[in-house]
């Protein structure tokens, strides 16, 4: 088990997993449109190079956002090693801060990013709802029955 820059895999690979686990390539977020597969990001695989988890990430000058992150075998630390990664490159490369966004419904990620230091700064209401006019196969309904409305962001800054 080992954690390799997504590049190292072949670009099918990357773009069958995000389209099991995501439903397509593309996330829509308030900070923008992209497309997972072309980002810059980490990938946890197994002795047969089966995707085990993945984070992908973009830089802004001192800012880094993480895209998506997904973990395969959730409660044995591969999200936590793929989140990590990313804030080594993250400090190491001069940002100060490190971003990320995710829905009011998802209180597994809120806990997540939490119990690593993450806080949240802000709240943009109705965020989904403008993402579902240019992705309508957002669903509305969420985690444990929670209606799907609002972004969370949260943020991590350098030396915390």
């Amino acid at each position: 088990m080992t954690i390799i820059p997504i590049q190292q895999l072949a670009q099918n690979d990357v773009l069958q997993f995000f389209k099991e686990h995501w439903g397509s390539t593309e996330m829509v977020i308030s900070s923008g449109i992209y497309d997972c597969s072309k980002l810059e990001g980490f990938v946890y695989v197994d002795e047969h190079s089966t995707i085990l988890g993945l984070v992908t990430y973009i830089m802004r000058e001192e800012e880094c956002e993480i895209i998506s992150l997904d973990s395969i075998e959730e409660g044995r630390g591969i999200g936590s090693l793929l989140v990590q990664a990313v804030e080594e490159i993250a400090f190491e490369q001069g940002c100060t801060i490190i971003t990320l966004l995710t829905t009011n419904d998802n209180l597994y990620a809120l806990k997540f990013y939490q119990k690593r230091g993450y806080h949240l700064v802000e709240i943009i209401q109705n965020a989904v709802e403008q993402a579902r006019a240019y992705k309508p196969e957002i669903p509305l309904i969420g985690n444990d029955g929670i209606p799907i409305r609002d972004e969370i962001r949260l943020a991590k800054q350098s030396g915390l």
